[in-house]
């Protein structure tokens, strides 16, 4: 499905559940047995040097609408010094000393990829036993698809067989009941009655446990009793838990599923995937961590020889919902001092909040509900998500909020409008995350607002065909993630892939944006793709401008960080169609060279 062996659309859709799967996992990582990395000030310094150094390129894409093209840049140490001309660098440096280098004579250059939103903590879906609707692909591994309930009951079957241990908790993500057919305590015991088995939904907003895994973890009827909406969205007889009701079971299943061995396992995985990929800088939104937690990230994301930033955004629904209007801004300020500065770092004045459910799970909320009868969810309540907004939007805070249904969008779209009218703000980039179902009328009010989008386009890819037969029918189906009317509308956007829930490769995720072509192979509403330019803004200067980081990253000019990818082939010369099969040569990262092993 994807190009490299970087699949990975083959992760990190945020809601609730997942938001506490993130907490119980800082909670219960620790940093034993991995390497510690010392990165305060890696930005800031960056190995600064009096020598510069030349890069000829066969072309150089800039970014940057008053000097777009380019066949040298000079840097030195983290910093592009000077882009132009081979002459024209040359003139500018005077007489410093310089070096020029021709790695990159017959490549293309382009500023450094950025993911925009996925997830660190997710990537714990690639490092178990993947049966999901794709083919995925990790490092020296593929995991193919299972596209019938069959074909998963025997995969799960035959994963169970497989283990040693007869205790030994079997972890797997990827099931789809849209899929996969139904799957519920009962049919997980009929395949073991003696090892448990967890049950990760591709969404990752759910999971189903048989007996053993339930009594294993010390589960009981009595502890997801009673808590409210949790309880609501909780099935003890099914074995069940979704969005909130996964904070009912997250507690006893991530200590176990994270271990530090498979931590550190996921997040390497995930690193070399987003290098293969020429990802220069990620973002987790909504991330919630502990110091134990960051220590970790630390000594592997942080570490000298992974070329790329991690950004964290902090958690804006979990403080609120913990400690109401009263605690949230303090505690979320706290939460920025674990990590100020350095490669994994928080963003200053920005947090995370979110309206309705997963669109993969489909529990967002639809305005005209779903052809099958079933009803979405909220993450936040309206109330709540009205509440908490007010609180971080009259401290200045940049917003995030995650919406998928139409109905989700709508209530945010309300909100934001109330917010404006109260308290007027310049500037405000209020970014609406995921942007999975919208209509015309809303594009519109985004654009009046003064919003930005990120979406993941990978949904029409992977779920269009699915969803217009199930729960959204063909119109609504094929019209998600109108990106091409957000270009028409002069809106600012960036891609993502949410890790898992698309591929986190920027060059696929383009593809998606600008062909629009389903996993049959037809092309779903091609009027609502993006065009080639805007795509590349879209994964380069526009994504950090949704991050207030345009000023440093996202395109090449003098002062700007030293990120550059390099490609094999010109973006804007191949055919659209085949833009996924762009060979990445690699990175430049604050200055050096990072080739892709092969």
């Amino acid at each position: 499905m994807n190009r490299r062996a970087t699949l990975i659309p083959s992760p990190f859709a945020r809601g609730i559940g997942t938001h506490a799967l993130a907490l119980a996992l800082s909670c219960a990582v620790t940093p034993s047995g991995l390497a510690q990395s010392d990165v305060a000030g890696a930005i800031a310094s960056g190995g600064r040097t009096d020598s510069v150094t030349v890069f000829r390129a066969r072309k150089i894409i800039t970014m940057e609408r008053s000097n777009p093209t380019a066949t040298a840049v000079a840097i030195r140490g983290d910093r592009i010094v000077a882009v132009g001309s081979l002459d024209d660098v040359t003139k500018a440096l005077g007489n410093s000393p310089r070096r020029i280098d021709g790695t990159f004579a017959d490549k293309v250059v382009m500023p450094g990829f950025i993911e925009q939103h996925l997830h660190p903590l997710l990537a714990l879906t690639l490092a178990v036993e993947v049966i999901a609707p794709e083919d995925w692909e990790v490092p020296g591994k593929v995991f193919k698809a299972a596209r019938s309930s069959a074909e998963y009951l025997a995969r799960l079957k035959s994963a169970a067989a497989a283990m040693r241990d007869p205790n030994e908790i079997l972890f797997t993500w990827g099931y789809h009941q849209y899929f996969h057919g139904k799957v519920t305590r009962r049919e997980l015991d009929a395949i073991s009655r003696t090892r448990p088995i967890v049950v990760w939904h591709r969404s990752v907003h759910e999971m189903i446990l048989n007996t053993p895994a339930l009594k294993g973890l010390g589960i009981t009827r009595e502890s997801v009793t009673g808590h409210g909406a949790a309880s609501e969205q909780s099935d003890w007889d099914k074995g069940h838990f979704f969005e909130r009701g996964l904070e009912l079971v997250a507690g006893k299943v991530m200590p176990a599923l994270g271990s530090p061995a498979r931590m550190a396992l996921a997040l390497k995985q995930m690193a070399a995937i987003l290098h293969q990929n020429g990802v220069t800088a990620i973002n987790e939104p909504g991330a919630l961590v502990t110091p134990e937690l960051l220590q970790v990230y630390r000594a592997v994301l942080g570490a000298e020889d992974v070329p790329f930033y991690t950004f964290l955004i902090a958690d804006g629904r979990a403080h609120y919902s913990k400690l109401g209007a009263g605690g949230a801004l303090a505690e979320t300020e706290r939460t920025i001092t674990l990590a100020p500065r350095g490669k994994v770092s928080f963003f200053e004045k920005q947090v995370k909040l979110l309206a309705d459910g997963a669109i993969v799970s489909q529990l967002m909320q639809m305005t005209d509900g779903y052809t099958d009868g079933h009803k979405g969810e909220w993450i936040m309540t309206p109330e709540d998500l009205d509440a908490a907004s007010r609180v971080y939007w009259d401290a200045g805070y940049q917003l995030h909020i995650h919406a998928n249904g139409d109905a989700g969008l709508g209530t945010v779209l309300d909100i934001l409008e109330k917010r404006m009218r109260e308290n007027p703000r310049p500037d405000h980039r209020t970014v609406i995350v995921h942007f999975a179902n919208s209509t015309e009328d809303q594009v519109r009010r985004i654009a009046r607002l003064g919003a930005v989008v990120s979406a993941n386009p990978y949904y029409v890819t992977g779920f269009a065909d699915k969803f217009a037969q199930v729960g959204l029918g063909p119109e609504r189906a094929d019209a998600m993630v109108r990106l091409g009317s957000v270009e028409k509308a002069g809106v600012s956007f960036s891609l993502h892939s949410d890790l898992p829930m698309g591929p986190a490769d920027p060059l696929y995720l383009a593809w998606c944006a600008v062909n629009r072509i389903t996993q049959s192979g037809r092309a779903a509403r091609p009027d609502l793709g993006v065009t080639v330019d805007g795509a590349m803004r879209a994964i380069t200067v526009d994504a950090a401008y949704s991050w207030r980081k345009e000023h440093e990253l996202g395109s090449i000019a003098p002062g700007k960080i030293a990120n550059l990818t390099i490609l094999e082939q010109d973006p804007y010369a191949v055919d659209p169609k085949t833009l996924k099969d762009i060979p990445v040569w690699g990175t430049v990262f604050e200055g050096r060279k990072f080739p892709v092993e092969r």
